[in-house]
Protein backbone atom coordinates (compact mmCIF):
# COMPACT_ATOMS: atom_id res chain seq x y z
CA UNK A 1 0.00 0.00 0.00
CA UNK A 2 1.29 3.47 -0.90
CA UNK A 3 2.09 5.76 2.02
CA UNK A 4 0.49 9.18 2.12
CA UNK A 5 2.48 11.89 0.40
CA UNK A 6 2.79 15.60 1.20
CA UNK A 7 3.29 16.82 -2.36
CA UNK A 8 2.27 15.48 -5.78
CA UNK A 9 3.89 16.39 -9.09
CA UNK A 10 2.36 15.68 -12.49
CA UNK A 11 4.63 16.02 -15.50
CA UNK A 12 7.06 14.29 -17.82
CA UNK A 13 9.72 11.63 -17.38
CA UNK A 14 12.21 11.57 -20.22
CA UNK A 15 15.47 10.23 -21.53
CA UNK A 16 17.54 13.26 -22.51
CA UNK A 17 20.54 13.64 -24.78
CA UNK A 18 22.39 16.86 -23.97
CA UNK A 19 25.48 18.54 -25.35
CA UNK A 20 27.04 21.51 -23.58
CA UNK A 21 30.48 23.14 -23.43
CA UNK A 22 31.18 20.85 -20.46
CA UNK A 23 30.49 17.56 -22.28
CA UNK A 24 27.59 15.40 -23.37
CA UNK A 25 25.25 12.61 -22.27
CA UNK A 26 22.96 10.30 -24.23
CA UNK A 27 19.60 8.96 -23.02
CA UNK A 28 20.17 10.26 -19.50
CA UNK A 29 17.40 10.48 -16.92
CA UNK A 30 15.39 13.70 -17.27
CA UNK A 31 11.92 15.18 -17.54
CA UNK A 32 10.16 17.88 -15.54
CA UNK A 33 8.62 15.50 -12.99
CA UNK A 34 11.98 13.83 -12.33
CA UNK A 35 13.86 17.07 -11.67
CA UNK A 36 10.99 18.40 -9.58
CA UNK A 37 10.55 15.27 -7.45
CA UNK A 38 14.25 14.77 -6.74
CA UNK A 39 14.56 18.41 -5.68
CA UNK A 40 11.45 18.22 -3.49
CA UNK A 41 12.38 14.89 -1.88
CA UNK A 42 14.99 16.58 0.30
CA UNK A 43 12.20 18.49 2.05
CA UNK A 44 9.12 16.27 2.04
CA UNK A 45 7.44 13.06 0.88
CA UNK A 46 6.67 13.50 -2.82
CA UNK A 47 4.66 11.35 -5.23
CA UNK A 48 5.13 11.40 -8.99
CA UNK A 49 2.39 11.01 -11.63
CA UNK A 50 3.88 10.38 -15.06
CA UNK A 51 4.25 7.78 -17.82
CA UNK A 52 7.24 5.89 -19.24
CA UNK A 53 7.69 3.32 -21.97
CA UNK A 54 8.71 -0.30 -21.62
CA UNK A 55 12.26 0.75 -22.52
CA UNK A 56 12.63 2.84 -19.36
CA UNK A 57 15.55 1.45 -17.31
CA UNK A 58 14.57 -0.11 -13.98
CA UNK A 59 17.64 1.51 -12.42
CA UNK A 60 16.05 4.93 -12.86
CA UNK A 61 12.89 3.86 -11.06
CA UNK A 62 15.00 2.44 -8.25
CA UNK A 63 16.96 5.69 -8.02
CA UNK A 64 13.72 7.63 -7.47
CA UNK A 65 12.66 5.17 -4.78
CA UNK A 66 16.01 5.39 -3.00
CA UNK A 67 15.69 9.15 -2.92
CA UNK A 68 12.31 8.89 -1.21
CA UNK A 69 10.11 9.55 -4.24
CA UNK A 70 6.88 7.53 -4.27
CA UNK A 71 6.45 5.99 -7.75
CA UNK A 72 2.97 4.49 -7.39
CA UNK A 73 1.76 7.06 -9.92
CA UNK A 74 4.48 6.23 -12.47
CA UNK A 75 2.78 4.12 -15.12
CA UNK A 76 4.55 2.02 -17.74
CA UNK A 77 3.06 1.71 -21.22
CA UNK A 78 4.05 -0.24 -24.31
CA UNK A 79 6.27 1.87 -26.52
CA UNK A 80 9.20 4.22 -26.11
CA UNK A 81 9.79 6.74 -23.34
CA UNK A 82 9.64 10.46 -24.15
CA UNK A 83 12.99 11.59 -25.58
CA UNK A 84 14.52 15.03 -25.94
CA UNK A 85 17.83 16.12 -27.49
CA UNK A 86 19.35 19.58 -27.14
CA UNK A 87 22.57 21.58 -27.49
CA UNK A 88 23.71 24.57 -25.40
CA UNK A 89 25.70 27.49 -26.78
CA UNK A 90 29.28 28.12 -25.67
CA UNK A 91 28.18 30.53 -22.94
CA UNK A 92 25.02 28.58 -21.97
CA UNK A 93 22.89 31.60 -22.93
CA UNK A 94 20.96 29.72 -25.62
CA UNK A 95 19.65 26.19 -26.03
CA UNK A 96 18.70 24.60 -29.35
CA UNK A 97 16.30 21.67 -29.41
CA UNK A 98 17.52 19.11 -31.94
CA UNK A 99 14.79 16.52 -31.47
CA UNK A 100 11.64 15.95 -29.44
CA UNK A 101 9.87 12.57 -29.53
CA UNK A 102 6.85 12.43 -27.25
CA UNK A 103 6.30 8.68 -27.71
CA UNK A 104 4.09 7.34 -24.86
CA UNK A 105 3.86 10.82 -23.36
CA UNK A 106 1.71 11.87 -26.33
CA UNK A 107 -1.21 9.82 -24.98
CA UNK A 108 -0.65 10.61 -21.31
CA UNK A 109 -3.85 11.11 -19.32
CA UNK A 110 -2.82 11.43 -15.68
CA UNK A 111 -4.73 9.41 -13.10
CA UNK A 112 -3.89 10.30 -9.53
CA UNK A 113 -3.59 7.29 -7.18
CA UNK A 114 -6.11 7.29 -4.34
CA UNK A 115 -3.32 7.63 -1.77
CA UNK A 116 -2.16 10.86 -3.44
CA UNK A 117 -5.53 12.60 -3.61
CA UNK A 118 -5.40 14.01 -0.09
CA UNK A 119 -1.95 15.54 -0.58
CA UNK A 120 -2.00 19.12 0.64
CA UNK A 121 0.38 20.41 -2.04
CA UNK A 122 0.30 19.87 -5.81
CA UNK A 123 2.45 20.94 -8.74
CA UNK A 124 1.09 20.81 -12.27
CA UNK A 125 3.92 20.62 -14.79
CA UNK A 126 3.63 22.09 -18.28
CA UNK A 127 1.17 19.55 -19.66
CA UNK A 128 -1.93 20.80 -21.50
CA UNK A 129 -4.31 23.01 -19.49
CA UNK A 130 -7.07 20.45 -20.06
CA UNK A 131 -4.97 17.74 -18.42
CA UNK A 132 -4.03 20.13 -15.61
CA UNK A 133 -7.73 20.74 -14.97
CA UNK A 134 -8.33 16.98 -15.09
CA UNK A 135 -5.77 16.51 -12.31
CA UNK A 136 -7.19 19.35 -10.19
CA UNK A 137 -10.57 17.64 -10.35
CA UNK A 138 -9.10 14.48 -8.81
CA UNK A 139 -7.62 16.15 -5.72
CA UNK A 140 -9.52 16.34 -2.40
CA UNK A 141 -7.71 18.39 0.23
CA UNK A 142 -5.15 20.49 -1.62
CA UNK A 143 -4.02 23.57 0.30
CA UNK A 144 -1.75 24.93 -2.42
CA UNK A 145 -1.79 23.92 -6.07
CA UNK A 146 0.80 25.59 -8.27
CA UNK A 147 1.05 25.38 -12.05
CA UNK A 148 3.59 25.84 -14.80
CA UNK A 149 2.90 26.16 -18.52
CA UNK A 150 4.79 26.69 -21.77
CA UNK A 151 4.62 28.96 -24.79
CA UNK A 152 2.97 26.27 -26.91
CA UNK A 153 -0.10 26.23 -24.63
CA UNK A 154 -0.06 30.01 -24.22
CA UNK A 155 -0.08 30.51 -27.99
CA UNK A 156 -2.63 27.80 -28.77
CA UNK A 157 -5.03 27.91 -25.79
CA UNK A 158 -4.42 31.02 -23.71
CA UNK A 159 -7.93 31.18 -22.20
CA UNK A 160 -7.69 27.60 -20.90
CA UNK A 161 -4.27 28.33 -19.40
CA UNK A 162 -5.67 31.37 -17.59
CA UNK A 163 -8.64 29.35 -16.31
CA UNK A 164 -6.34 26.73 -14.76
CA UNK A 165 -4.06 29.33 -13.21
CA UNK A 166 -7.09 31.03 -11.73
CA UNK A 167 -8.03 27.77 -10.01
CA UNK A 168 -4.55 27.39 -8.49
CA UNK A 169 -3.05 29.01 -5.41
CA UNK A 170 0.24 29.70 -7.16
CA UNK A 171 1.78 30.08 -10.59
CA UNK A 172 5.44 29.51 -11.53
CA UNK A 173 6.56 30.66 -14.98
CA UNK A 174 9.81 31.72 -16.55
CA UNK A 175 10.19 35.31 -17.67
CA UNK A 176 9.45 34.61 -21.33
CA UNK A 177 6.25 32.73 -20.46
CA UNK A 178 5.12 35.40 -18.00
CA UNK A 179 5.53 38.11 -20.64
CA UNK A 180 3.75 36.06 -23.29
CA UNK A 181 0.82 35.13 -21.06
CA UNK A 182 0.32 38.59 -19.56
CA UNK A 183 1.18 40.52 -22.72
CA UNK A 184 3.24 42.79 -20.50
CA UNK A 185 6.93 43.46 -21.14
CA UNK A 186 7.55 44.57 -17.55
CA UNK A 187 7.85 41.59 -15.21
CA UNK A 188 6.36 43.40 -12.23
CA UNK A 189 3.28 44.20 -14.30
CA UNK A 190 3.29 40.61 -15.59
CA UNK A 191 3.31 39.27 -12.02
CA UNK A 192 0.48 41.63 -11.12
CA UNK A 193 -1.53 40.38 -14.08
CA UNK A 194 -1.04 36.78 -12.91
CA UNK A 195 -2.17 37.60 -9.36
CA UNK A 196 -5.24 39.37 -10.72
CA UNK A 197 -6.32 36.06 -12.28
CA UNK A 198 -6.69 34.46 -8.83
CA UNK A 199 -3.45 32.85 -7.56
CA UNK A 200 -2.21 33.91 -4.13
CA UNK A 201 1.40 34.05 -5.28
CA UNK A 202 3.31 34.25 -8.54
CA UNK A 203 6.92 33.30 -9.17
CA UNK A 204 8.74 34.50 -12.27
CA UNK A 205 11.89 32.48 -12.87
CA UNK A 206 14.70 34.48 -14.48
CA UNK A 207 17.35 31.79 -14.91
CA UNK A 208 20.83 32.97 -13.96
CA UNK A 209 19.28 36.28 -12.86
CA UNK A 210 17.27 34.74 -10.02
CA UNK A 211 13.54 35.03 -9.44
CA UNK A 212 10.76 37.49 -8.71
CA UNK A 213 8.12 36.58 -6.11
CA UNK A 214 4.83 38.45 -5.85
CA UNK A 215 2.16 38.02 -3.17
CA UNK A 216 -0.58 40.62 -2.81
CA UNK A 217 1.16 43.99 -2.80
CA UNK A 218 4.46 42.47 -1.70
CA UNK A 219 7.44 41.87 -4.00
CA UNK A 220 10.67 39.99 -3.37
CA UNK A 221 13.62 39.48 -5.71
CA UNK A 222 16.30 36.90 -5.04
CA UNK A 223 19.53 36.50 -7.03
CA UNK A 224 20.66 33.13 -8.26
CA UNK A 225 23.31 31.34 -6.20
CA UNK A 226 26.69 31.98 -7.91
CA UNK A 227 27.91 28.78 -9.57
CA UNK A 228 31.39 28.74 -11.10
CA UNK A 229 31.21 25.38 -12.87
CA UNK A 230 27.95 25.10 -14.82
CA UNK A 231 27.71 21.82 -16.70
CA UNK A 232 24.06 21.25 -17.66
CA UNK A 233 21.23 23.75 -17.02
CA UNK A 234 18.56 21.29 -18.18
CA UNK A 235 15.80 21.03 -15.58
CA UNK A 236 17.00 23.99 -13.52
CA UNK A 237 13.56 25.61 -13.53
CA UNK A 238 11.87 22.35 -12.54
CA UNK A 239 14.45 21.81 -9.79
CA UNK A 240 13.74 25.32 -8.52
CA UNK A 241 10.01 24.56 -8.49
CA UNK A 242 10.62 21.27 -6.65
CA UNK A 243 12.67 22.96 -3.97
CA UNK A 244 10.12 25.76 -3.68
CA UNK A 245 7.04 23.55 -3.32
CA UNK A 246 8.95 20.97 -1.28
CA UNK A 247 9.85 23.66 1.24
CA UNK A 248 6.23 24.88 1.39
CA UNK A 249 5.08 21.30 2.01
CA UNK A 250 7.74 20.89 4.72
CA UNK A 251 6.55 24.07 6.45
CA UNK A 252 2.88 23.29 5.83
CA UNK A 253 1.86 26.81 4.85
CA UNK A 254 2.32 29.57 2.27
CA UNK A 255 2.74 32.71 4.39
CA UNK A 256 4.86 35.55 3.04
CA UNK A 257 7.91 34.58 5.10
CA UNK A 258 7.54 30.93 4.10
CA UNK A 259 7.27 31.88 0.43
CA UNK A 260 10.52 33.87 0.68
CA UNK A 261 12.19 30.90 2.35
CA UNK A 262 10.85 28.66 -0.42
CA UNK A 263 12.45 30.93 -3.03
CA UNK A 264 15.80 30.47 -1.28
CA UNK A 265 15.28 26.70 -1.04
CA UNK A 266 14.44 26.42 -4.73
CA UNK A 267 17.40 28.59 -5.70
CA UNK A 268 19.80 26.52 -3.61
CA UNK A 269 18.57 23.20 -5.02
CA UNK A 270 18.74 24.45 -8.61
CA UNK A 271 22.33 25.62 -8.06
CA UNK A 272 23.33 22.04 -7.29
CA UNK A 273 21.41 20.74 -10.29
CA UNK A 274 23.33 22.76 -12.90
CA UNK A 275 26.67 21.50 -11.55
CA UNK A 276 26.16 18.04 -13.09
CA UNK A 277 24.67 16.41 -16.16
CA UNK A 278 21.19 14.93 -15.89
CA UNK A 279 20.24 14.56 -12.21
CA UNK A 280 23.79 13.99 -10.94
CA UNK A 281 24.09 17.49 -9.49
CA UNK A 282 20.79 17.14 -7.64
CA UNK A 283 21.97 13.89 -6.08
CA UNK A 284 24.77 15.83 -4.38
CA UNK A 285 22.33 18.27 -2.75
CA UNK A 286 22.56 17.19 0.90
CA UNK A 287 20.64 18.95 3.69
CA UNK A 288 23.93 20.36 4.98
CA UNK A 289 24.88 21.68 1.57
CA UNK A 290 21.46 23.23 1.04
CA UNK A 291 21.56 24.90 4.44
CA UNK A 292 24.95 26.37 3.61
CA UNK A 293 23.77 27.80 0.29
CA UNK A 294 20.48 29.09 1.71
CA UNK A 295 22.44 30.86 4.45
CA UNK A 296 24.73 32.36 1.82
CA UNK A 297 21.72 33.68 -0.08
CA UNK A 298 20.38 35.24 3.11
CA UNK A 299 23.72 36.98 3.66
CA UNK A 300 23.71 38.26 0.06
CA UNK A 301 20.33 39.89 0.62
CA UNK A 302 21.22 41.48 3.98
CA UNK A 303 21.62 45.21 3.62
CA UNK A 304 21.75 48.08 6.08
CA UNK A 305 19.70 50.82 4.39
CA UNK A 306 22.13 53.53 3.21
CA UNK A 307 21.44 57.12 4.24
CA UNK A 308 22.18 60.34 2.38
Amino acid sequence: MTDAVDLVVVGSVALDSVQSPAGAVVDALGGSAVYFSLAASTFCKVGIVAVVGDDFPDEHTELLRRRGVDVAGLSRERGETFRWKGVYSDDFSARTTIETRLNVFAGFKPEVPDAYRKARFLFLGNISPQLQAHVLGQMDDTVVAAADTMNFWIDSNRDAVLDVLGACGGVMLNDEEARALSRESNLIKAAGFLLDRGPRFAVVKKGEHGCLLAHGEQLFQLPSYPVEDVRDPTGAGDSFAGGFLGYLAHEGNATWETLKGAAAAGTAVASFGVEGFSVNGLLRASPAGLNERMSALARMCALVPPRL
